[in-house]
């Protein structure tokens, strides 16, 4: 009998927040993928799982995947982490996720902490239609993307590092325009969890008074549609 790949997100700051599933997952499981064995370490040992975890991130994905592939073949039950959240959002797994389908084994994805939904619940932006971005280009193919997104209608989600918060903030003002509305979510489910609301203007001008510290959510709220004249409507006939 083949196994199975389990994707197993894992908290984000707050140790509460695992669930009693995942726990056993990872105890069931014959092999453990990390993305960072240090990080995974500790807790793995909280929750009581005495077992070794395998390093398995974006510089040995693409190696370690046929070795992988091979156990899960040979009937062991591979489990992967990241160092938090869920596996292949903004993470390693997509990759794994992807050849594995293609051996056509069997895949089983838990459902638990992700930085990006509580953020955008969080942010009193419109949550009906979003867009998730992940993290941005940081160089190559940037003002496009942000050109792009200044046409976006639904509310945009993505994550930044403390080191490019600001300058994040100040092209969205450039493209978007200073009294956007938008949220900026840092250190979720920590002790200093804090979320700012407000204007792309307003929100700069508090991280440039405070500090830039811990992982960070920007939510901005999506382009106004534009009115539609009758000749745009399809069926409209002259």
């Amino acid at each position: 009998m083949e196994g199975k790949l389990f994707l197993v997100p894992t908290p984000i700051g707050n140790l509460e927040d695992m669930t009693f599933r995942a726990i056993r997952i990872l105890k069931e499981a014959d092999i453990i993928l990390a993305e960072d064995t240090r990080t995974s370490a500790p807790m793995l040992k909280h929750f009581g799982i005495d077992k070794k975890a395998y390093s398995h991130h974006q510089h040995n994905e693409h190696k370690a995947t046929s070795e992988i592939i091979k156990f899960l073949k040979e009937g062991k039950n591979v489990a992967l982490i990241s160092d938090a959240g869920t596996p292949a959002i903004s993470d390693p797994g997509f990759f794994l996720t992807r050849e594995v389908i293609k051996n056509g084994l069997e895949i089983e994805c838990l459902p638990g902490a992700t930085a990006f939904v509580p953020a955008l619940v969080n942010s009193g932006l419109p949550t009906d239609s979003f867009v998730f971005e992940g993290f941005l280009p940081v160089k190559k193919g940037r003002q496009t993307r942000m050109k792009k997104l200044a046409e976006e209608e639904r509310t945009i989600v993505l994550y930044e590092s403390p080191h490019r918060l600001l300058k994040t903030l100040e092209e969205f003002s450039e493209h978007f325009g200073e009294d956007r509305q938008a949220s900026v979510s840092r250190e979720l489910t920590k002790m200093y969890e804090e979320t700012v609301r407000g204007t792309l203007l307003e929100i700069k001008s508090h991280f440039e008074n405070n500090i830039l510290k811990g992982e960070f959510v920007i939510c901005v709220a999506g382009a106004p549609e534009t009115k539609k004249t009758k000749a745009d409507r399809p069926d409209y006939k002259k």
